[in-house]
């Protein structure tokens, strides 16, 4: 359950209407209550002897709510079709998957709720205007002043929202700012998600727990020892998968549970989602709330899967490369914030794949978490498209030495050193002339450093173990 609220909270998060529609709502109990202040604290006298604020009339009232509620629900639309405008250029320049960023942009969504907030507000008003004699000789004239004021007030709230969006909108869909975007979440995440190599492991991480030989098996265990296997009932994309709950079930019917898939994967009826040990302790129940440990979605989502916003990046550098485009410089700014990334990831500590409960008791096997998976992720998905170019070739080059001063393991820096070699090697068959030969120079530069900063102690400084790169 617990999965499923936060999948639905990302899902409003990301919706276009939910923020609109709150403000709308929000504006409809103002309106009311105004009235009901105007009603109750007289329409005409509490306005007497302001300077500046003359008592408006029945007609005048009116005009002023009809032109207000008319113009931002014009604007409003205006305003809308801008925003898909702006989604169907950036889809059709960065790719689909970052439809999801547009539509999940606060600004936008306060910008469109504004206008309709507005709408809404002056609609409301407008019903309870009425002059002297309408419905019944005895009913006297009613024009709610505070409400006209405040009315006034969100009109320049809206012209204030206005200008904000004709800015907010070129910067939004400008590249930079796309890349920012998703390269500053990316490393938000990382910092958020993984603890520093300083800091005390979680307590539910354990890295020497032996785990069950029946869930390790790649096949199927025949006999009374198999694991109990949890297949999917649905179909999509796992967006997020709650540790704790299952966490809780293992401990509740004390048993083992491996995860055979992590965030980010594709799953179908056929696709098994976890296995459990002993297969005698795995009830239906206890199958059932594994399932709902797990959300499901249409598409991919950065709510748990890191490697969707490197793969986010990798895919604008692509496109930037291909030679339909041929903008190198946007790929090297891709790769600088993958850099940054991978950076930030080799001075954290990456979780174990085993689970503790508070008594100290295995109860889960996660999927493992390494660091040459997101270098391969990143920078091995990126190796076939920037060899081809010079440009984007020595920063990719640049961009793993920067990502080497930052790491203290040799096992890190020997990652980093099999992906430059194989780097250098595309390169080669890819370039020719000037541009192959400084490619390859500067392949052999960061080699050398690399080779040499693995050799050294993992105590030396950075400065002295990545002394010469570029």
């Amino acid at each position: 359950m617990k999965a499923r609220l936060l999948r639905l909270s990302n899902t409003l998060r990301e919706s276009y209407w939910f923020v609109p529609t709150i403000m709308a709502l929000a504006a409809l109990l103002l309106a009311l209550t105004t009235v009901m202040i105007d009603s109750h604290a007289g329409s005409t006298t509490w306005t007497t002897g302001l300077p500046g604020l003359d008592t408006a009339r029945p007609d005048g009232a009116r005009s002023l709510l009809s032109a207000i509620g008319g113009s931002m629900i014009g604007v409003a639309g205006t305003t809308f079709s801008v925003t898909i405008a702006a989604v169907v250029y950036a889809s059709g320049q960065y790719g689909p998957r970052l439809l999801s960023n547009f539509m999940s942009d606060r600004g936008n969504q306060v910008t469109l709720g504004t206008f309709i907030a507005t709408f809404v507000y002056s609609l409301v008003v407008l019903r309870t205007i009425h002059s002297a004699g309408e419905g019944g000789s005895a009913v006297a004239a009613f024009v709610p002043q505070l409400a006209l004021l405040i009315a006034l007030v969100l009109v320049l709230c809206s012209i204030a929202v206005l200008i904000y969006f004709i800015h907010h909108v070129p910067m939004q869909i400008h590249i930079n700012s796309v890349i920012e975007q998703i390269g500053g979440r990316l490393v938000d995440d990382i910092e958020a998600r993984f603890p520093a190599r300083d800091e005390p492991p979680s307590a539910t991480s354990a890295s020497a727990m032996p785990v069950p030989a029946a869930l390790l098996a790649e096949r199927p265990v025949v006999g009374p020892d198999r694991p109990a296997t949890i297949a999917c009932q649905g179909m999509g994309y796992i967006q997020l998968i709650d540790e704790s709950t299952v966490i809780a079930v293992a401990k509740e019917h004390d048993m083992v549970v491996r995860l055979h898939r992590q965030p980010g994967d594709f799953v179908h009826k056929h696709s098994v989602l976890m296995t459990a040990w002993p297969a005698d302790a795995c009830t239906e129940q206890a199958a059932t709330a594994l399932r709902h440990a797990v959300a499901l979605g249409s598409r991919r989502s950065a709510l748990q899967d890191l490697r969707f916003l490197i793969d986010e990046l990798v895919e604008i550098a692509a496109r930037a490369l291909s030679p339909g485009v041929n903008d190198p410089f946007t790929a090297s700014s891709c790769l600088d914030w993958l850099g940054a990334a991978l950076a930030t990831l080799a001075r954290r500590r990456l979780p174990p794949c085993q689970r503790v409960d508070a008594e100290g008791s295995l109860r889960l096997v996660a999927q493992p978490v390494t660091f040459e998976g997101f270098v391969d992720r990143a920078f091995g998905a990126l190796a076939q498209y920037a060899s081809a170019d010079m440009i984007a070739g020595k920063h990719y080059l640049d961009a793993l030495g920067d990502v080497a001063r930052n790491c203290d393991d040799p096992a890190l820096i020997a990652t980093l050193a099999r992906q430059a070699r194989a780097f250098r090697a595309l390169a080669a068959k890819a370039l020719d002339g000037a541009c192959r030969d400084a490619v390859v120079a500067r392949a052999d530069s960061v080699l050398n450093a690399l080779v040499h900063a693995g050799a050294q102690d993992s105590r030396a400084g950075d400065a002295d173990r990545m002394e010469g790169i570029i």
